[in-house]
């Protein structure tokens, strides 16, 4: 058996269970930060997914040289609790700071009013921000290892990876409440500030009870220079209570710097928090805009305008166009778009019901003290019944059949937009449908759709709605609206019908005229358009290239399907968008950053290239590299260094499939259940829990921990359940229940961090067969495992789950666990 002496005069504590609170505290205080990073990122990036793979990995990679910087710590230390206590407050201070570095990092890049950040500064700004925070947490993690060994005895401890183990799963367990603290408190009561300076204040105590601990149980007092540091440190929880109530005016300044860059135009009036992302109210004049999470909702007339202005006459021509779609509406579904001024036009004709959903509550009281007396009006009319709930639980519940659901939505610039634009959202809506009834949604859209990324955007929707409906349209140009009904439906572009249903209806709307009808419905260009899209995506390089152009004489829409019977197949990889393959939502970022200059043009092109088959060279090199090292090892006198090699790769393909199976389960949780961003730190905290029961369930089971048949297996285990990951993923959209839809994600996500929890104290003991040092031996592990997490989160959230779909992620997971098994095996006597 190998021991480690501890260096004399070391700073010990006699009862290991003095490490407790702290490590929770810890956990706690990860969890919070993480989340509260993540929100400010994607409030920041306008809501784009993509940032939650990048800010993840730029986590996991800070934190995994932080925890090899404290292992130096560790052992060149002769007095730890020291040092821990100046790396907490550290972490303390550097925490708001970073956020208030990443609210206002417009002004540090010196972006352009109005331009969005592009995907340069989102890698760059993930990765440099991150830094300073997670590099000391990663220390802190092993700090605690080291203190937590060192409480087993003050002269000696065996070759145990129990105090690694030990602290990892109280730190998973302080995940765990820091998520759902986060969740059902701090995100609906305090702001991003408030909420990190309280688990500061949480923290801190924790870590400096626990070092005074070990203070008070050696026999050699503490000197003068020591009272007073830790005096010192205690006084800054007090000082932290004391000006707890001046952070929601720092918030609000902080918040301020950040519109005053992007729209300098514009005053922010007001800034309310909600679960589903904070709400920012912008005016400029006398015109109003809703932000929720940096992202743009809507733009609406304020209570004092005299004239409609272009946000009253966008919303009234699509409110009439759509509702002229069919001959005699009685039942309307409104999805979003209401408080703009749509539901006050669609209450203008002769209808029975509306029913009208948003999903945020805070948002529409919010709206209400700002728009005009007409829209507030409507919202008491008999007829509209107002709901706040996600829309597509709705549509799975409710047992109305509508003669119309329009959408308005902006356009699928994130997944939660872009679940309003997939096949199993149609298809939902489909079901609610008259079968003379009629769906309607709009798009931007670029003149002859110029533009390869607007070009497959669009295409991929028309194709998709073909999927579900026998008859599918376009009209206009900017913005395009699609219209969708059965071989019955009522939907016409035939402007003389249209106005002709539009009069008999006695409507009179100072956003609205006649002309309308004519300008949205110029033959030529609209039986070109519909051309352009009914024939884009046929062939699978056209996701490269722009729109062909349409003969001069292209056929009317009606006509068009016959036509299309000739042609070669939709290639439904590309052109099909759906919530396992959310297309359309990458093909938004792209156009959007077209809009801004195309400077990440190269990086979008290089990342639809992308074939799931591409990771077999590597991993096949691997392999064949590997199969033979416990051979070679044996045979050169290093079986160990074999052995630990192995161990380590499979600690890095864990890392890396319990990243992107987390990406996975992100990406489908946005898509079906609708909003992450309030949930993020719940399912963050399920995955903690299961770890934290994980690394408790196999200390408790196994007598040996240094044996690398079961870390083999564990590998097995992990490819299987990937597997089955992306099998059962696909069936989530169809479940109509939402609760039993979080049941269902909360299970797996449970599971997932189960198994992960299960591999840490494997793989730390088998690394620890082979050499000793529980310090750079946890570091070791742990931060190969965040590495692994790193490349999985990267690979995953920026290239896979957007353009290979969700199931890749959970295939390529299976197959990387796979090889590191087999590899495993090898070396397994």
């Amino acid at each position: 058996m190998v021991s480690i002496k501890t260096p004399k005069n070391v700073k010990t504590l006699n009862n290991p269970k003095d490490m407790i609170p702290a490590a929770l505290a810890f956990g706690a205080f990860c969890q919070i930060g993480q989340v509260l990073l993540l929100r400010e990122f994607l409030t920041v990036f306008q809501g784009s997914e993509l940032t939650i793979g990048l800010m993840l990995g730029a986590w996991m990679v800070w934190v995994g040289i932080g925890s090899r910087l404290g292992a130096v710590l560790s052992v060149r230390s002769r007095r730890p609790d020291i040092v821990l206590d100046g790396v907490t407050v550290a972490a303390v201070l550097a925490l708001p700071v970073t956020l208030g570095l990443v609210r206002t990092l417009r002004i540090l890049v010196g972006a352009q009013p109005g331009v969005a950040l592009n995907m340069h500064t989102m890698i760059a700004a993930s990765f440099l921000l991150t830094a300073p925070v997670c590099i000391l947490l990663g220390a802190l993690f092993v700090l605690i290892v080291r203190l937590m060994r060192s409480s087993t005895s003050s002269s000696s401890a065996p070759a145990d990876p129990s105090p690694a183990a030990n602290v990892y799963w109280n730190e998973a367990a302080g995940n765990m409440a820091g998520g759902v603290l986060f969740t059902f408190f701090m995100a609906s009561m305090l702001n991003a500030f408030q909420s990190a300076v309280l688990a500061g204040i949480v923290v801190l105590p924790a870590m400096l009870l626990m070092t005074g601990f070990a203070g008070n149980k050696t026999n050699r007092k503490p000197d003068n220079r020591t009272r007073w540091y830790r005096l010192l440190l205690w006084s800054l929880p007090v000082i932290a209570l004391i000006g707890f109530g001046n952070l929601s005016d720092l918030d609000t300044h902080i918040s301020r710097v950040h519109w005053r860059n992007f729209m300098p135009r514009h005053e922010l009036v007001e800034v309310r928090p909600s679960k589903h992302g904070a709400v920012s109210v912008m005016r400029m004049d006398d015109q109003m805009g809703f932000f929720q999470s940096g992202h743009l909702v809507f733009v609406a007339a304020g209570r004092d305008t005299l004239q409609p202005g272009f946000e009253d006459q966008e919303a009234a021509v699509f409110a009439h166009f759509a509702m002229t779609q069919h001959r005699l509406p009685k039942r309307v579904l409104l999805v979003g778009g209401g408080l703009r001024g749509t539901l006050r036009e669609i209450a203008l004709h002769p209808v029975e019901q509306i029913d009208y959903i948003e999903l945020d509550q805070v948002l529409t009281d919010v709206a209400v003290e700002y728009l005009p007396d007409a829209t507030l009006r409507v919202l008491q009319d008999s007829r509209v019944r107002l709901i706040h709930a996600d829309a597509r639980a709705f549509i799975k519940q409710t047992d109305t059949v509508y003669d119309l659901i329009m959408v308005d939505a902006p356009d699928p610039a994130t997944a939660a937009l872009n679940r309003f634009y997939t096949l199993e959202f149609f298809r939902e809506a489909h079901q609610r449908l008259a079968s003379n009834g009629a769906f309607i949604l709009h798009a931007d859209s670029t003149p002859n759709l110029r533009g390869a990324a607007i070009a497959n955007r669009n295409a991929s929707v028309y194709h998709t709605l073909g999927r579900v409906f026998e008859r599918v349209m376009v009209a206009g140009n900017q913005p395009l609206f699609y219209l969708a009904a059965n071989k019955n439906g009522h939907i016409s572009i035939d402007p003389v019908e249209l106005l002709l249903r539009y009069k008999e209806r006695d409507i009179e709307s100072d956003g609205f005229r006649d002309a309308a009808f004519d300008l949205l419905l110029r033959q030529p260009q609209l039986n070109r358009t519909n051309h352009m899209l009914a024939y884009h995506g046929r062939d699978p390089n056209a996701r490269m290239e722009g729109a062909e152009p349409a003969p001069l004489r292209a056929l009317p829409p009606d006509e068009l399907s016959q036509l299309a019977r000739e042609w070669p197949p939709v290639h439904e990889p590309h052109f099909i968008n759906s919530d396992f393959r959310p297309v359309a939502y990458y093909y938004t970022l792209m156009f959007l950053d077209d809009l801004t200059g195309g400077r990440n043009r190269q990086i979008f092109r290089h990342i639809m290239r992308v074939r799931s088959w591409w990771i077999m060279p590597p991993l096949f090199v691997i392999l064949v590299a590997g199969a033979p090292w416990h051979r070679i090892s044996r045979r050169f006198g290093t079986p160990a260094t074999g052995r630990r090699t192995a161990t380590l790769f499979a600690v890095f393909t864990t890392g890396f499939s319990t990243m992107a199976l987390q990406i996975a389960l992100l990406f489908t949780f946005q898509s079906v259940y609708g909003f992450v961003y309030e949930m993020v730190g719940l399912i963050v905290a399920l995955f903690m829990c299961g770890l934290a029961a994980g690394v408790i369930l196999i200390q408790f089971l196994a007598k040996n921990l240094a044996n690398l048949k079961l870390l083999a297996g564990m590998q097995g285990v992990i490819s299987l359940f990937s597997i089955l990951i992306a099998v059962i993923l696909p069936f989530t959209a169809a479940i109509p229940s939402p609760s039993l839809v979080f049941a269902v994600f909360a299970l797996v996500t449970f599971v997932a961090g189960l198994i992960n929890g299960i591999d840490f104290p494997l793989a730390t003991a088998c690394c620890l067969a082979q050499r000793a040092g529980i310090e750079k031996n946890a570091a070791a592990v742990y931060g190969m495992e965040l590495f692994g997490a790193f490349t999985g989160s990267i690979i995953a959230g920026v290239a896979v789950a957007p353009v290979l779909g969700i199931a890749a992620c959970g295939f390529m997971a299976a197959i990387v666990n796979a090889v590191a098994g087999l590899i495993l095996w090898g070396h397994r006597t």
